[in-house]
């Protein structure tokens, strides 16, 4: 006689242990203490064998019943259950220690073999192990889309529009980590996209005026801090990035053949940057090693401590100081004040004006022919930079036209 859930549940315990039949092998294991254990009792290759099914009530009668079906299926296909038992028991623990967070470590260490730049592996480290925290511990072939989906919003509701984007990105490279190393079947993140609200694009602030340049380039002349003043000077001349500038070293400067060398770990795009130094440049280094002497390795230390360059805010500070506003003038707008005006007031051609910028040509047989060329044609935009910036400051200190500055330079050529 089959089994019903009120028997099950008036089960007493005796002074001997005890079985309640099912059928088909099922059977309730009634134990002295009261406990109650559903067993399975079955045979595979003539063994007799039994298959636990968990405890009674916690296991229901009818879930009981379901798990002696799916053992006779495996059966049926000439599996034992208890071995398959034990199969996913150890997929289950190798799901479990394959957590989001250890393949995040995973996915950061492949970033460090690729030499990123330490800028890059910080804001990757402060997405993936702060920000996505909440799935540090989850099994990552059990991460839904809902669930990074919660963690995004949590960024967004804060208005981090451009750091919610970021981090869904981020994630994704994680989960198809996952995917390809077999420890995921897909990459939720691609259902989630469109469901966090679109960042607004604000490009960085920049005068791209050639008065407004003038007055620039005479307030940077008068800015009291040697340090500061030669940082805002060589972004002016040389219009690096603003991170290539501030962690330059004097033994990336060959004073010599007037070349500084940007290490392709802090380059932008990963490959050694070589910047014709003009005469101005060169200047404004040598004054400055004068200045800093052999008290630091950085060319543009602190001013608290020597072993450290200027702060990333340092430039911008400076620009404030100066009367420009951060909606006129950023310290990443020298870049865009070089390439506005090298386009429009020179005659040299774009793909010069954009490989003095140390942007890679999008190209790829372009780029591979150009890697090691032009040399020439790179260091005669530089000077010609340096002398018009000059021209527009003398222009803004003595007050001519903008005409009459350009006649003046008109020798100059480019």
């Amino acid at each position: 006689m089959k089994l019903s859930d009120a028997k099950c549940r008036t089960a007493r315990p005796t002074d001997r242990m005890y079985k309640l039949a099912d059928g088909h092998g099922l059977y309730l294991h009634v134990m002295t203490s009261g406990a109650r254990y559903w067993r399975l009792d079955y045979r595979f290759d003539g063994k007799r064998k039994t298959l636990a099914l968990g405890v009674y009530p916690e296991v229901s009668l009818a879930e009981a019943r379901a798990g002696r079906d799916k053992a006779r299926k495996l059966l049926k296909e000439g599996t034992n259950p208890a071995q398959q038992r034990k199969i996913e028991r150890i997929h289950r623990a190798h799901a479990n220690a394959n957590t989001f967070g250890l393949v995040a470590d995973e996915f950061l260490a492949k970033l460090a073999r690729e030499k990123k730049s330490e800028a890059t592996l910080s804001k990757r480290r402060w997405l993936l192990k702060d920000l996505a925290s909440p799935l540090a511990n989850r099994p990552i072939a059990s991460i839904e889309p809902v669930e990074i989906l919660a963690v995004l919003r949590d960024v967004e509701s804060r208005g981090h529009l451009e750091t919610a984007r970021r981090l869904r990105s981020s994630i994704g490279q994680v989960m198809r980590l996952a995917v390809a190393t077999g420890r995921a079947a897909n990459d939720p993140t691609l259902a989630l996209r469109g469901a966090i609200a679109t960042p607004k694009v604000t490009h960085r602030a920049a005068i791209i005026d050639r008065k407004d340049a003038g007055r620039l380039m005479l307030a940077v002349q008068s800015y009291d801090r040697v340090v500061v003043r030669s940082a805002m000077e060589i972004m002016a001349y040389c219009f690096p990035r603003p991170g290539e500038c501030r962690l330059a070293r004097w033994d990336e400067i060959d004073f010599d053949e007037q070349i500084w060398t940007i290490p392709a770990e802090r380059a932008k795009m990963r490959r050694e940057h070589k910047i014709p130094l003009s005469r101005q440049a060169l200047e404004t280094f040598t004054y400055l090693r004068r200045w800093v002497g052999g008290d630091s390795q950085l060319c543009f230390p602190g001013q608290r401590a020597w072993d450290r360059p200027i702060s990333e805010n340092t430039i911008a500070v400076a620009l404030r100081t100066m009367g420009f506003g951060k909606d006129e003038m950023s310290a990443h707008g020298f870049r865009a004040l070089a390439s506005s005006l090298l386009h429009e007031r020179s005659n040299f051609t774009s793909e010069t004006i954009e490989r003095a910028l140390g942007r890679q040509d999008a190209n790829a047989i372009r780029r591979a022919y150009a890697r090691g060329a032009h040399w020439e044609e790179r260091v005669k935009p530089m000077q010609w930079w340096a002398d018009y910036l000059d021209g527009l400051r003398e222009d803004a200190a003595s007050g001519p036209t903008i005409e009459a500055g350009l006649r003046r330079r008109s020798a100059i050529g480019g």
